[in-house]
């Protein structure tokens, strides 16, 4: 795969998905030392950059395999994603969701018109209870994250984000941090980079870095995912075409913990009036240590979604709000 598969997923998703945009915050960009260049996906389709995949994905299935039925497995987000494509193509959608799983993100799936299924608590649980179930229906398996066009869907995000750097600036980006569950999201911004001196950087929540892990070990490592507020990026393996593009691309990879993530949350929704999840705000955690290798100057940031509860809104900001005004 490369930079081209992710253009011919551009080109087929025209009019599908929503062009986001690309936020800019001044009082954001003193804190981190750079212009911090914001992706909202919280703003594309089912909120978060999930859509693009799977649409994607599913509008390039025969009539005969749509036919058959789709699955998936999913903590939410994904989960919504191809509720969503089922929905457009007239598709039956069963979807296999973790006991823990927001009730926000599952009241969503339920309302696209999927059959929920409860599985366990880990990637592990769902998808080995998805794998029983292609095994009984021979319905399609549309996967989050380990698989060539959802990885070139999702990385139509960056490409969009390089295009309206390129055009305010006449540059590319320094460095771009992308948050990471399975890969899918950040195997596709290494492919829309190919060509660009950007410097990629993983990000993961503290005890959910297999990413990191398997970098470190030159090969894929499970991990049991730890508690955190980042729902989203909870895998316990990535991906292998994942991390197969990700190792010869990644500059680095960081870990954030929950109170990163909530001040970066709170800043975000606070200085910028843009409200994202946990998942979503940890590349912006981040780049608000202004630590990045090299001091780069223009730093991509990839706001990756916005499904949160209001409850955790509301106890988010009030634990992190008076800092935040006072700050």
């Amino acid at each position: 795969m490369d930079r081209d598969a992710v253009e011919a997923a551009a080109e087929r998703l025209r009019g599908q998905i929503r062009r986001t945009p690309t936020l800019r915050c001044e009082a954001l960009d003193r804190r981190a030392g750079a212009e911090l260049w914001l992706k909202a996906e919280n703003l594309q389709h089912v909120g978060a950059f999930k859509a693009r995949g799977a649409l994607y994905t599913l509008g390039r299935l025969s009539e005969a395999e749509r036919g058959r039925g789709v699955i998936t497995y999913s903590s939410g987000n994904h989960a919504q994603a191809v509720a969503l494509a089922a929905r457009r193509h007239g598709v039956e959608a069963d979807i296999f969701m973790p006991e823990d799983a927001p009730a926000v993100k599952v009241a969503a799936v339920r309302a696209l018109g999927a059959r929920i299924h409860v599985a366990g608590t880990t990637s592990s649980h769902r998808r080995q209870a998805a794998l029983d179930h292609h095994a009984r229906t021979g319905a399609v398996i549309i996967e989050p994250f380990d698989h060539d066009d959802i990885i070139a869907g999702q990385g139509t995000a960056t490409l969009e984000l390089l295009d309206d750097v390129a055009v305010a600036t006449g540059h590319d980006l320094d460095a771009l941090l992308v948050p990471v569950g399975g890969g899918g999201l950040i195997a596709g911004a290494c492919l829309a980079c190919e060509g660009t001196d950007t410097k990629i950087y993983s990000v993961e929540p503290v005890g959910c870095d297999a990413m990191a892990r398997s970098l470190a070990a030159g090969e894929r490592v499970a991990v049991e995912p730890g508690p955190t507020l980042a729902d989203g990026l909870k895998p316990t393996q990535v991906g292998v075409k994942n991390f197969a593009i990700a190792a010869t691309h990644l500059a680095g990879s960081f870990t954030v913990d929950d109170d990163e993530l909530g001040r970066a949350l709170v800043a975000l929704a606070v200085r910028a009036k843009v409200v994202v999840e946990p998942s979503g705000a940890a590349a912006l955690a981040v780049a608000l240590r202004g630590a990045l290798p090299g001091r780069p100057k223009r730093v991509g940031v990839l706001l990756s979604g916005g499904n949160l509860a209001p409850t955790l809104l509301a106890e988010l900001l009030t634990r992190y709000g008076p800092g935040e005004v006072e700050a």
